[in-house]
């Protein structure tokens, strides 16, 4: 086999494990979110369909397969049917860069976990990630529905704005390394605990957790979704697979958000002590990954004025202010 046809297939065949195990953790991390949100409440959550519950998930992907798919006789049609596609395509697509785990040897074969290793990584990461937004903003105004713009509207405020929050950050993360490989970035926190980005950039990684929230529409500071306010925001008129497509993309970007979090401050898929290197970027990326829950279940929902006055009179300056530190430093 040539080089060229083995790393056509090598790159084929990563695509299709990352679709498949991705999408199946994100149909599980919905199970995951109903149990803990259950203990945190002191209810029991999911258990009867299934030993703990855990054939519900077969049950509701069942549900949102075979329910009818409703499309409003105002909305634009068009628009209306691709924004859950596009949801579910920007989070998937910005997987394709971040290193999963380390490279190991196959069958002779050196393979790296990663579907493209490109030395703007954490650009095309931020870029193709920030797509989502137009999945909610389409969906919203295409619905003819007001709740579905009011979503639409706070998503597009609260998402661009928080977007500069989290670029900020980075900046710094970029500074100290002086790259924007996520390779580079693992490989520099390789000298042990201590060389962890989160013990240079502590305000980087605050901002950037609080600014992941947002571009998640994770509680307490998600604006598009709000039962009280305007029913399910932008996802009001979706049904079936439509609005199931929707919350893959969701759930796939929380999970690349906690992957992303632990490559970029706590050590990524470097050995820790004895614990190898795929063993600690899973345990990173499953403790990031239940600070979403732990949020959802332990702050109320902010008010949108609220969410916005800190991103411009608090976060924003703040972000500055650590750009501002972090320069000084490298230069003097």
């Amino acid at each position: 086999m040539s080089e060229f046809a083995y790393f056509a297939l090598e790159t084929l065949i990563k695509c299709i494990v990352v679709l498949a195990v991705f999408a199946t953790l994100a149909g599980f991390a919905t199970y995951a979110e109903r149990k803990v949100l259950a203990y945190f409440q002191r209810r029991i959550g999911p258990d009867m369909v299934g030993p703990f519950g855990l054939i519900q998930l077969v049950a509701d992907m069942i549900k949102l397969f075979t329910k009818e798919d409703i499309i409003p006789s105002n909305s634009q049609k068009v628009i209306f049917a691709i924004a859950p596609l596009i949801a579910a395509i920007s989070a998937f697509v910005s997987l394709s860069a971040i290193p999963i785990l380390p490279e190991f040897v196959l069958f002779g074969k050196v393979v790296q976990p990663i579907i493209a290793d490109i030395n703007v990584a954490l650009l095309f990461v931020i870029g193709t990630s920030g797509l989502c937004f137009y999945a909610v903003f389409l969906g919203g105004l295409a619905s003819n529905n007001k709740w579905s713009i009011l979503g639409a509207a706070r998503a597009l405020v609260a998402i661009i704005s928080y977007e500069s929050v989290g670029a900020l950050a980075l900046i710094a993360i970029v500074m100290i390394v002086g790259s924007f490989s996520l390779i580079d970035i693992n490989n520099y926190q390789g000298d042990g605990i201590l060389s962890w980005l989160i013990f240079k950039q502590p305000l980087a990684f605050i901002l950037f957790i609080i600014a992941l929230f947002i571009e998640t529409n994770r509680t307490p500071l998600c604006l598009t979704e709000n039962d009280a306010e305007i029913v399910a925001g932008y996802g009001t008129e979706y049904s079936g697979l439509r609005w199931g497509m929707f919350f893959i993309g969701e759930y796939a970007s929380m999970i690349a958000g906690a992957i992303l979090v632990s490559l970029l401050f706590l050590g990524g898929f470097n050995d820790f002590w004895i614990i190898p290197g795929w063993i600690m970027i899973i345990l990173k990326s499953v403790f990031i990954f239940f600070w979403y829950f732990w949020a959802r279940a332990a702050f109320p929902q902010l008010r949108p004025d609220q969410v916005m006055r800190m991103c411009y009179l608090i976060l924003i300056p703040l972000a500055v202010f650590n750009l501002l530190i972090t320069a000084f430093v490298i230069v003097f």
